[in-house]
């Protein structure tokens, strides 16, 4: 047993080197903000994002250097090395706030936290002030985050393909686009990058300035959720940006296998895959749900056009975990209790495609789970000695065992009883339990939306449980429940 749950040397001084590897190049990563503090004059901030890479780099080249890779990772310590780096990822990703005397250091962990995961909550108090140097390092991450950490780095580390795949896995995801991983990483990030693209475009057509289109694309297509304004997508007032920005959160929360099927031509599987049935049957109900909601309160005033407009963007920013909002925080909290305020909880909750930028339980769990109810139900009905088929469509047809579904039942039981937990002790500080479960939701599924519960003054508790679950939610809960179980059975053995 003992060895089941201890490190060897050789892989711990590999996953020393490969953080060595991310911190350095987050490090080169934390530079490009200053081109924007050149653009704007912002001299004043160019300083802390020098200090930052300094330490960065401090950090990583002697771990780097002088712990030797020549080892292959099992998965399990691919799985400690991925949970660990986001935690040491965002720690350095806060320096720039918290040297630059913006945000306190806990306050600038929570941000970078909520960037990286692509969450969208933030601890500034007035977003209309933040300096555009800020503002565009809190949407930076979010884009990073969208593609992951680690898959960002595979895209250049020279590394035995082992260890590449291993980690790919750790990081949440289970899919190939190209036998390769190393591949498959760089298909995922030509792919990221030709949309970012196109969306920085289309926001500018529909009439934002640049810098503005540019930092949505970071936020939208990542489902990130960070704002530039208090008011998010409201402060536009403008129907066109609405629309492409629900087009770009649909596309950052679809799976990039299936992005990929369908850059090659083949439109026909879009509408056979099982996540894109199940996304759209969630997608009509929630609108239809929602709009007849607002309607019904006259929420919007006894108008179904504006209902429908409203319910749309907040059922779309929800499904695809994104969080931008139309809906201020406090329309949530005092007009939405009830039946809208339910429906996006649940939506949040079952979050986006697997392989995406999205959070949640995924869209193809979902599937799975529904499709085994049928199967079940099926079997009872059909002679003893009769199969159920148990196949679903997606990219390619799966055969699907009892071994999967366990899984599946098994990961969404680990994900409602963290969220249970976390309901449990934000609760003690907040006594609404319709706020909190929305916004508990929000943060487990690296959503974002909010309903002006947690601020930069909420407790140090509260604080803390959203960054457990921001990183809990990111990384899927399997490494981060393997990492506690090592650490508590090395720490009771002593």
């Amino acid at each position: 047993m003992y060895s089941v749950n201890k490190l060897n040397k050789r892989e711990i001084y590999s996953i020393f080197h490969y953080t060595g590897y991310i911190c350095t190049l987050l490090g080169l990563v934390m530079l490009i903000p200053i081109v924007i503090a050149l653009i704007y004059k912002e001299y004043e901030l160019i300083p802390p994002f020098i200090y930052s890479t300094i330490i960065s780099l401090i950090i990583g080249l002697p771990l780097y250097k002088f712990f030797e890779n020549k080892t292959e990772l099992s998965l399990k310590s691919a799985m400690v090395f991925a949970t660990i780096i986001w935690l040491i990822g965002c720690a350095i990703a806060a320096l720039p706030y918290y040297l630059s005397g913006q945000l306190p250091y806990l306050d600038g962990y929570f941000e970078a936290m909520s960037g990286f995961t692509t969450t969208g909550f933030t601890m500034y108090p007035n977003l209309d002030v933040v300096p555009y140097t800020m503002q565009f390092w809190r949407g930076f991450t979010q884009w990073l985050g969208g593609i992951g950490i680690v898959v960002l780095a595979l895209t250049i580390l020279t590394s035995p393909s082992v260890n590449i795949m291993r980690m790919y896995a750790a990081e949440g995801r289970d899919e190939r686009i190209m036998p390769s991983i190393r591949h498959t990483a760089k298909i995922i990030l030509y792919i990221y990058s030709l949309y970012t693209v196109i969306s920085i475009i289309l926001f500018k057509l529909a009439g934002m300035p640049v810098f503005d289109s540019v930092f949505y694309t970071f936020s939208a297509l990542s489902t990130g959720g960070f704002a530039l304004n208090n008011a998010s997508i409201f402060f536009y007032h403008n129907l066109w940006i609405e629309i492409v920005a629900i087009i770009v959160m649909i596309i950052g929360a679809t799976n990039f296998a299936l992005h990929y099927t369908v850059l090659k031509g083949n439109w026909k599987e879009y509408f056979k895959d099982i996540e894109t049935k199940v996304s759209y049957i969630l997608l009509f109900a929630g609108i239809i749900l929602v709009a007849i909601f607002l309607y019904n309160n006259s929420i919007y005033g006894h108008d179904i056009f504006t209902s429908i407009r409203y319910s749309v963007f907040q059922v779309v920013s929800a499904l695809t975990t994104t969080g931008l909002q139309t809906a201020m925080p406090d329309e949530i909290t005092y007009k939405w209790t009830g039946l809208g305020i339910f429906v996006l909880t649940i939506l949040m909750i079952i979050g986006a495609g697997a392989c995406s930028t999205g959070g949640g339980i995924k869209w193809l769990r979902i599937g799975i789970l529904a499709k085994g109810i049928w199967w079940e139900v099926k079997s009872l009905l059909v002679p003893s000695h009769a199969k159920v088929p148990q196949k679903i469509h997606h990219v390619k047809d799966l055969r699907i065992d009892g071994n999967i579904l366990k899984l599946t039942g098994l990961f969404v039981f680990a994900y409602l009883f963290v969220y249970t937990i976390s309901v449990l002790i934000v609760l003690y500080y907040y006594p609404n339990v319709a706020q909190t479960l929305f916004e508990v939701a929000s943060a487990l599924s690296n959503v974002g939306l909010g309903s002006g519960l947690i601020t930069y003054s909420s407790p140090v508790v509260v604080k803390i449980v959203f960054i457990i679950d921001f990183w809990v939610g990111r990384l899927e809960i399997w490494p981060i429940l393997l990492l506690l179980i090592i650490s508590a059975y090395n720490v009771t053995r002593r």
